[in-house]
């Protein structure tokens, strides 16, 4: 639990399970592939979404930190070849709690992409990639930092296609690993 100081009272507020304002994968140019934004009075629609993660990519492509803040946000981020991720808290949040959300995101991605953390097979398995980050966290709300139990739910949630949806690839596959 993270307690919020009033710095208007001096007292604390209530603790709170709100932690991620949002997560984000931008590529080496600075484009957005998948974004979560948890808060609504905050990055509230897409133009403003566009802006920040421009100025934050700006300020941390060449930067060797792995921390910043920005526009009031905490924003924890790694690279890797051509991918940029990003978690991003309030201005007061505790950064190894966001930094865990950030491993835990990165390491369920890896697995998920065999360690070919690249674009070109990110956006192959975007779908699945959604998903974890849909385990990871629910609107702001930590739900899981062990990527292991991310990626196995992850996978168990993308192999409940319909049979009507899949491809005969798929199918094919499906039964001849059964």
């Amino acid at each position: 639990m993270v307690y919020k100081k009033n710095t208007m009272e001096g007292s604390l507020f209530e603790p709170t399970l709100y932690l991620v304002k949002g997560m984000c994968i931008m590529d080496n140019d600075g484009n957005r592939i998948l974004a979560k934004y948890y808060d609504p009075d905050i990055l509230n629609n897409t133009k403003d979404q566009k802006a920040f993660e421009k100025n934050l990519f700006n300020k941390t492509h060449r930067a060797n930190a792995e921390i910043i803040m920005l526009d009031g946000l905490t924003c924890v981020y790694k690279n890797n070849v051509d991918l940029y991720f990003y978690v991003m808290g309030s201005s007061h949040e505790n950064e190894l709690i966001l930094q865990s959300v950030l491993n835990a995101l990165y390491e369920s991605v890896s697995i998920l992409l065999r360690r070919n953390v690249e674009k070109r097979i990110l956006l192959d398995n975007l779908d699945a990639v959604m998903l974890a980050f849909d385990e990871i966290c629910d609107g702001g709300v930590i739900l899981d930092s062990d990527p292991t139990s991310i990626v196995s739910r992850a996978a168990l949630r993308t192999e409940d296609v319909p049979l009507g949806e899949q491809t005969v690839a798929q199918v094919f596959f499906n039964i001849m690993n059964k």
